[in-house]
Order: structure tokens, then C-alpha cells, then sequence
């Protein structure tokens, strides 16, 4: 359960930043403060989310996750560029998986493969779907 705010700056170089507070609830119980940020310029977009679990239960269970994203867009209904996680639930050697990503978006559905590890560990391939409201 996520509670935020959005703030934007900006016509040309455009930043969107959303800091939010969370509860964790499950095999780990805790509060996660994070975030949402993008910049944008032209077709080329920065964007990271992140958060900081804080386990309640037992403080060997905090962890930083983060999910930073480098794209360009060539035409406003794809866009391509790299990407990165880090992540406790993910178990692996890596402490960060890095890769790639293809996105591609009609009206309010969009879709995004992304493909980690390619050349550092067997690749992890991860389909995301959504819808814009």
C-alpha cells in the first residue's frame, strides 16, 4: 500500500517526482518510504523508482530496491534503452541485474519486455502490462 504526491518542474527538460510512504505486509512486515522520478528531454527519459524497506519484524530484513530505466523514443508509441534492478527478492550472484528494454504503448494500454542479464548470468525475461487512468 503506496501514498504519494506528484510534483512537476518544467516545459523543455521536464521532472516528475513522486516520494511516497508504504507498508509492507507478508513474510516481511514493515514501512517502505519511496519514490517515483522522471526526466525527460526531447525523446530521451530518466526514470528510477525506488524504496527502502524497513522490516519491523527484524531489521536483517531491510533492503534498498531500485529499478532505474534509461529510454529513447523514436516515435511516441515505442521506446527502447536499458534498464536495471536491484533487488532482495531476486536470487542471484549479481547484486544488480542489468539489461535491456522494448516498450510500446496504443492509447491507454502499454506493454514492455524486458530482458536482464544477458552475458553476466542466465537472462531473466520479465513482461509488463498496463493500463493509463
Amino acid at each position: 500500500m503506496w501514498f504519494g504526491y506528484n510534483f512537476s518542474f518544467g516545459d523543455k527538460l521536464k521532472l516528475d517526482v513522486t516520494p511516497m510512504i508504504g507498508g509492507v505486509f507478508g513474510n516481511t512486515t514493515g514501512v517502505a518510504p519511496g519514490y517515483e522520478f522522471s526526466l525527460a528531454y526531447k525523446r530521451i527519459t530518466l526514470s528510477s523508482t525506488g524504496e527502502y524497506v524497513f522490516d519491523t519484524k527484524d531489521h536483517n530484513g531491510n533492503f534498498f530496491y531500485s529499478w532505474p530505466e534509461l529510454t529513447y523514443s523514436p516515435w511516441e508509441w515505442f521506446r527502447a534503452g536499458l534498464v536495471a534492478q536491484r533487488t532482495k527478492a531476486y536470487h542471484t550472484s549479481l547484486d544488480v541485474q542489468r539489461g535491456f528494454l522494448v516498450g510500446i504503448s496504443r492509447k491507454k494500454f502499454n506493454f514492455t519486455t524486458y530482458i536482464f542479464n544477458p552475458g553476466w548470468a542466465k537472462p531473466t525475461l520479465v513482461l509488463e502490462a498496463g493500463f493509463d487512468f
